[in-house]
């Protein structure tokens, strides 16, 4: 195996355990809520204690990777993110989960931006563009975890249970991983781990059509299993079901964007993604029985799994700033979305219904096709080339 390959296996192996540990703690979100016996409104406010650690490691990590660098950050968030996923199952009380979710947020935004400021270097070694396969890695992690967490509901295995054994399994990969990671970081500046620039017309609608499609993804995490328990109405058992075809289709969707995005061109399938966004939910909504709430989540997963990668790809490939700038505004402002949809869409329920909430998130994923139809001035020529 060669060098750039084990970095790549190495890095690809973080972005794994990172998004298993974040399905874990989704997949049994509507056990703990029943458990705790927390309101939608209630959940919300819990949810919320994911942004907030977020927000808090966000200044926090540009400092740590431009002062120590990416490799020495990303063993001690992911370790630590590992290590408070137990927490969350331990959690008897509202005050004490918001605190271990606070905790959750803040060492796995660090692991996130550490993790992509790797996955960033390997990219430039291999003179191409993969940053589709790591993000599929992550999405293939959310379908394992979503399969894992129904099957330990399955057996009756408690929240704190689950997540030690899945705790224990990401220190293996992370120890085992570390080695094999990029010693120093490309393009390292003051300038950069420092600064946020002003977006330009490209960077800033292609960071609004981001932000949508984070939006849809964290509310399709946090609130699918509470949609299938609370208005499909199926057994415990079942109520992973939902996030599984949702996170089925985004995973697979991932590994062949970059064919459709090829065949067809990165607008227009940015345009399709909206479609299936809206249609999978509006099926949902209008129909919540177990087949059709399924098939639309399918829907919804396909529609999700092309929007991040198409919109860092677009970026990346910006004639006014360099390609880490440019992919570091339209991350940050498509990471607001995913923050800050899923609170938002609970205390929406408690005033109204989940129903409701699930129909507005339908109306988001039009308006990533709306955005990409009337932006295509703008958008196309950024998005011609296959080159970086």
């Amino acid at each position: 195996m060669n060098s750039n390959l084990k970095k790549r296996v190495a890095v690809s192996a973080v972005f794994f355990l990172s998004g298993l540990c974040f399905a874990s703690w989704a997949s049994r979100i509507p056990d703990i809520k029943n458990t705790l016996g927390l309101n939608e409104g209630q959940l919300g406010g819990v949810l919320l204690g994911l942004p907030a650690g977020s927000l808090v490691a966000l200044p926090l990590a540009g400092w740590m990777v431009h002062r120590y660098g990416s490799k020495k950050v990303v063993i001690l968030s992911a370790i630590l993110y590992a290590l408070f996923l137990p927490l969350l199952g331990l959690a008897n009380a509202v005050i004490e989960l918001i605190g271990a979710v606070i905790l959750f947020g803040l060492v796995g935004n660090l692991t996130n931006i550490a993790v992509n400021t790797q996955a960033v270097g390997v990219e430039f070694h291999y003179g191409k563009t993969i940053m589709a396969s790591f993000h599929g890695l992550w999405s293939l992690a959310g379908f394992v975890g979503g399969a894992v967490g129904a099957a330990m509901i399955d057996l009756k295995v408690t929240p704190f249970y689950h997540f030690s054994i899945v705790g224990a399994l990401c220190l293996l990969i992370i120890l085992i991983a570390y080695r094999n990671m990029l010693s120093e970081d490309i393009n390292k500046s003051s300038e950069q781990g420092l600064v946020f620039k002003k977006p330009d017309k490209l960077l800033l609608r292609i960071g609004i059509i981001a932000f949508c499609g984070m939006m849809c993804e964290g509310c399709m995490f946090d609130w699918s299993g509470v949609y299938f328990d609370k208005i499909v109405n199926v057994d415990a058992s079942l109520t992973t079901l939902g996030y599984i075809a949702f996170m089925s289709t985004m995973a697979s969707g991932r590994f062949v964007a970059d064919y459709f995005t090829q065949r067809f061109g990165a607008v227009a399938l940015l345009q399709f993604s909206g479609i299936l966004i809206f249609s999978g939910l509006l099926i949902s909504v209008l129909f919540p029985s177990l087949i059709y709430a399924t098939i639309g989540f399918l829907l919804v997963g396909a529609g999700t799994s092309s929007v991040i990668p198409l919109s860092f790809s677009i970026a990346g490939r910006s004639k006014t700033y360099s390609p880490g700038i440019a992919l570091a505004m339209v991350s940050t402002i498509a990471y607001f979305g995913f923050l800050f949809g899923p609170p938002i869409i609970g205390f929406i329920a408690e005033e109204f219904n989940l129903r409701f909430s699930f129909s507005l998130i339908a109306v988001v994923g039009a308006l990533i096709a709306v955005l990409s139809w009337t932006g295509k001035p703008i958008l196309k020529p950024a998005s011609n080339t296959t080159k970086m």
